[in-house]
C-alpha cells in the first residue's frame, strides 16, 4: 500500500506536465510583474533588472515543499546565493479557501515558521503571475538573468520524491544553474521537470 501511495504521489506531481508548454521559454524575456509581499511592500520584477532573480513557487502545505524546508534544503540556497546578491522571491499563488493559502499574516508567520530566508514572500492568489509563468507544481523554479531573460525553469533538483533522505542522492539543479551562469558559463540544464503539489489556482 504504501509502495503504491508513493507511486500515485509522484504521478499526481508529475501530471500538470502532460500540458503543452505555453508559457516562456529559456533565452527569452521573463514575464514583467509586479506583487506585494506579506508586509505590504509592492515588489516589480524591473525593479531587480541588473541583478540574478530567482522565483520559487511555493506552497507551505505542500509535503513536497515542506521537505525541502524541513531538512533546510531551500532555505541553505536562499541564504548562500543571497549573501551573492541574488535576488530570491517566493511566490504563492495558492488561492483562498485552498492549501497553501492563508492570507499575509498567516503567510508571514508560516514563512518564518519555516526557515524561509527568501528576499521577500510574494501573495498572487489570482495566480495571474502563475499562469503567466506556466507555474504547475510547489516547488517550481524560475531564474532570470541580469538582463531579465529565463536561463533555468523546472525543479529545484532531480529527485521527485516527498522523502528527505533522497536529497543524499539529487543533484541540486537551481544551485547548479546559478553557479554556472553566474560564472559565465551556459547552464548545462536549463531545463527540468518540476515536481510537487499542482499549483491551487482558483
Amino acid at each position: 500500500m504504501t509502495m503504491i501511495r508513493s507511486i500515485l504521489l509522484v504521478l499526481l506531481a508529475t501530471f500538470p506536465l502532460a500540458a503543452a508548454q505555453s508559457g516562456p521559454g529559456i533565452g527569452e524575456p521573463a514575464p514583467v510583474f509586479t506583487l506585494p509581499d506579506t508586509r505590504g511592500e509592492t515588489h516589480a520584477l524591473a525593479r531587480y533588472r541588473g541583478s540574478w532573480v530567482v522565483l520559487e513557487w511555493t506552497n507551505y502545505g505542500c509535503p513536497f515543499v515542506k521537505k525541502h524546508y524541513r531538512t533546510g534544503n531551500i532555505p541553505s540556497q536562499q541564504r548562500e546565493w543571497r549573501g551573492q546578491g541574488v535576488v530570491w522571491l517566493s511566490i504563492v499563488s495558492s488561492s483562498p479557501g485552498t492549501q497553501g493559502y492563508y492570507g499575509p499574516a498567516g503567510l508571514d508567520s508560516a514563512s518564518v515558521e519555516m526557515g524561509s530566508e527568501a528576499t521577500a514572500l510574494l501573495m498572487d492568489p489570482e495566480g495571474t503571475v502563475g499562469r503567466a509563468y506556466e507555474a504547475r507544481t510547489t516547488p517550481h523554479m524560475f531564474v532570470i538573468d541580469p538582463d531579465g531573460v529565463l536561463v533555468y525553469m523546472g525543479g529545484i533538483d532531480d529527485v521527485p520524491t516527498s522523502r528527505d533522505e533522497d536529497l543524499e542522492r539529487a543533484t541540486q539543479l537551481v544551485d547548479q544553474a546559478l553557479t554556472q551562469a553566474t560564472a559565465g558559463n551556459p547552464v548545462s540544464v536549463p531545463t527540468s521537470r518540476p515536481y510537487g503539489c499542482t499549483v491551487k489556482y482558483r
